[in-house]
């Protein structure tokens, strides 16, 4: 059944070129990815029904929050990309840590790095740090999915070898002639488009209200459907499978499941906050 097999589309690297300048698919992806997430992040702090009152976060605080975030993204991706994925080589070659634009960022550090970004900002400015986890989480899935979407563009982070008879295996350019599994199109669709879905209908049933709630649903369902994509995707080469066959990926996402689980279990105790009473 050879002959049913998806020759790879090549696609150019570089999605938008205006004379020396030049921005490839995977930065495109975060900077679609940061925008449309911030302009969902203002329609849901605009409608006072999802929070049961005024949002406790202004449209001010989030349009700075911006900034904040996006630092998180990058300087938490790229850090935990390095100890996590490859750090002997950058050991060897600590330039090499500077050059995003050779790829290599880590979800699970990019998400360290948001965490800090959530904290630091909330606390500056006198604000929940579970509701803006929450809002900030609620927005993530669309960044993941597009991100997700040009790791696939690239040609990068593909899947294990699949068995030639399934309809869509593939045949990565550097992945050699094994028909593997477009790994990076079922991490889009769980990472991005489930997980955003299951957010969603949870925002619109009043999730806000309960501070923590989206947050612990965000980590541990993100945690989950990693863990299922990781049995799809092959390792990185330099890691390869861990303990018990286990990938790095899996082991960074154990303890999302641990730290999700209780986040929803203590929003759902604490409950929703009283709305402010009058004083007449």
């Amino acid at each position: 059944m050879l002959f049913l097999l998806i020759d790879f589309p090549k696609f150019k690297p570089i999605a938008l070129e205006i004379g020396p300048f030049a921005i490839r698919w995977y930065a495109l992806g975060y900077i679609c990815g940061i925008t449309f997430g911030w302009f969902y992040a203002r329609s849901l702090l605009k409608k006072q029904r999802l929070w049961g009152g005024p949002a406790p976060i202004s449209l001010v605080q989030i349009d700075d929050f911006i900034l904040w975030v996006t630092l998180g993204i990058i300087v938490g991706g790229r850090t935990g990309y390095v100890l996590f994925y490859n750090l002997p080589f950058f050991v060897e070659h600590p330039a090499a840590i500077f050059k995003l634009w050779e790829g290599g960022m880590s979800f699970h550090g990019g998400f360290l790095g948001c965490v800090v970004a959530v904290m630091w900002f909330a606390r500056k400015n006198g604000i929940s740090i579970l509701s803006l986890g929450d809002i900030t989480c609620g927005v993530a899935p669309i960044g993941i999915f597009l991100v997700r979407l040009t790791n696939f563009i690239n040609g990068e982070l593909w899947g294990r070898a699949a068995d030639p008879s399934l309809p869509w295996a593939m045949i990565f350019p550097t992945g050699g002639d094994v028909p593997r599994h477009p790994s990076q199109l079922y991490e889009a669709g769980m990472e991005g488009l489930l997980l955003f879905t299951v957010l969603a209908v949870m925002i619109r049933l009043g999730a806000l209200k309960r501070p923590g709630l989206i947050l612990g649903s965000f980590i541990l369902i993100y945690g989950l459907t990693r863990i299922v994509g990781e049995h799809f995707r092959e390792p990185d080469v330099q890691l390869g499978y861990l303990w018990g066959g286990l990938t790095m990926g899996m082991l960074l996402s154990i303890p999302m499941l641990i730290v999700g689980g209780v986040l929803i279990v203590l929003a759902i105790r604490r409950g929703a906050p009283k709305p402010a009473t009058a004083i007449h």
